[in-house]
């Protein structure tokens, strides 16, 4: 299960590492145990353009999610899940204020962002239900080390 981790508008301070096992988890987590998934780590300019570009709001955001398995073509990589943009900035001030460490506060926005990858959003209030229930549960198995048995 490749999990490829990038970063622009850095440097963010931030190891990839537990990144990367907390995202793995998550994926087996959701049955996805061989998806590839790119994480890319922003700054608040970076993440700002890409909301301006994909979604009409010149503002910046806190998570971006682009699903690779959408539209006509999504069947043609089926391993390939899609990528999630979190900006660090964004993430560091939300753990500020939620007095959560940084890796906490971006396992929440990965699992978020995961959840719309696999298909969740929150537009109806059974789906806002759901999509806490699920990120609860992924971050529940992210923290789980029992939850990957083979570590690359």
């Amino acid at each position: 299960m490749p999990v490829l981790i990038s970063s622009r508008g850095g440097p963010h301070g931030f190891a990839v590492g537990p990144l990367r096992t907390r995202a793995r988890r998550m994926l087996h987590a959701l049955g996805l145990p061989d998806a590839e998934l790119s994480i890319l780590l922003v700054d608040d300019a970076t993440i700002q353009q890409c909301n301006a570009q994909y979604r009409g709001k010149d503002v910046p955001t806190d998570v971006l999610s682009f699903a690779m398995r959408d539209g006509e073509f999504g069947s043609v990589h089926a391993s390939v899940l899609g990528d999630v943009v979190i900006s660090v900035p964004t993430a560091r001030r939300q753990a500020s204020r939620s007095k959560c460490t940084l890796i906490e506060r971006v396992t929440f926005l990965l699992a978020h962002g995961l959840l719309h990858l696999v298909g969740h959003d929150h537009e109806t209030d059974a789906g806002e239900q759901e999509m806490r229930r699920e990120t609860r549960r992924l971050l529940g198995c992210a923290r789980d080390a029992t939850m990957l048995t083979n570590r690359r």
